[in-house]
């Protein structure tokens, strides 16, 4: 008889954990275009739990879509947004902390993945995400001609961080981001002349990215943004209300990528 409880127990309690396992957590992304539903990846935990602290502390309530390119994503969380005079440049807005990079060339950017957002390789070298600002990936259909030069461009965008990460050129990049600030376009020219050599360097040092066989198949029949794989962090994806995203996309914009109209959002877990 105990022997059968101790069995009886350690089923239920597998069981258990194999659902918790499961089970993915859903929210509830609020619009005066719709509503989206996201389900968020536990393969990428630390974004997971970020998301769902913000969102439990309201912190997505009244912000923008403050960026939004048709065919390409719609890009959102951006704190400084919420009480933005029309016509203001957003996406500089933080939370003061950045996220580790959680990669995983299963979780691609396929259509209608979740992605953080983040500084580029030359200030963030290790690709961390920003704590709060994502985008939600609309993309388009490549051909696999178009996916094979694309494997191209991020092998090289792989050596190009390399070179970046490497403390022997902090100088350079540092010169490249002075001569930016100031205007001095032809030592600017020359910095990135030279860059590119250090980077044409480093290519025979890296393993040539190749696209999986499903990453191909959806990438030619369903869409997204393959040059972003590798590179930036997916950790959720839509799984009611791409017609949202779509019209979001769609709207007009100025200069700047921002709705001539604002977006707002409203964000709420709901599973």
């Amino acid at each position: 008889m105990n022997k059968f409880i101790l069995i009886f127990w350690c089923v239920l309690f597998s069981f258990d954990y194999s659902i918790a396992q499961k089970s993915e957590t859903v929210v509830l992304v609020e619009t005066s275009f719709g509503n989206i539903k996201i389900k968020l990846y536990n393969e990428t935990p630390l974004h997971r739990d970020n998301f769902i602290k913000l969102v439990e502390k309201h912190f997505y309530d009244s912000l923008l879509f403050h960026r939004v390119i048709n065919t390409f994503m719609i890009q959102g969380g951006d704190p400084d947004s919420k009480n933005a005079p029309a016509g203001k440049f957003l996406g500089d807005g933080d939370v003061g902390y950045t996220i580790s990079a959680e990669f995983n060339q299963k979780l691609f950017h396929k259509r209608g993945v979740l992605a953080a957002a983040r500084n580029g390789d030359e200030v963030n070298p290790e690709q961390a995400s920003s704590g709060c600002q994502f985008y939600i990936v609309q993309g388009k259909i490549f051909t696999d001609s178009l996916l094979s030069i694309i494997e191209n461009r991020i092998t090289r965008m792989k050596a190009y961080n390399k070179v970046v990460r490497n403390k022997n050129n902090k100088t350079l990049f540092d010169n490249l981001n002075m001569f930016m600030q100031i205007g001095e376009m032809d030592s600017v020219k020359i910095a990135r002349a030279k860059i590119e050599q250090l980077t044409d360097l480093e290519m025979p040092n890296i393993t040539p990215y190749k696209f999986s066989d499903e990453q191909r198949k959806i990438y030619t029949t369903v869409g997204g943004t393959p040059h972003l794989d590798g590179s930036y962090t997916v950790f959720g994806e839509v799984i009611e209300g791409m017609d949202v995203v779509d019209k979001i996309a769609a709207v007009p914009v100025d200069r700047f990528a921002r709705p001539l109209t604002d977006v707002r959002m409203k964000i709420s877990i709901i599973k």
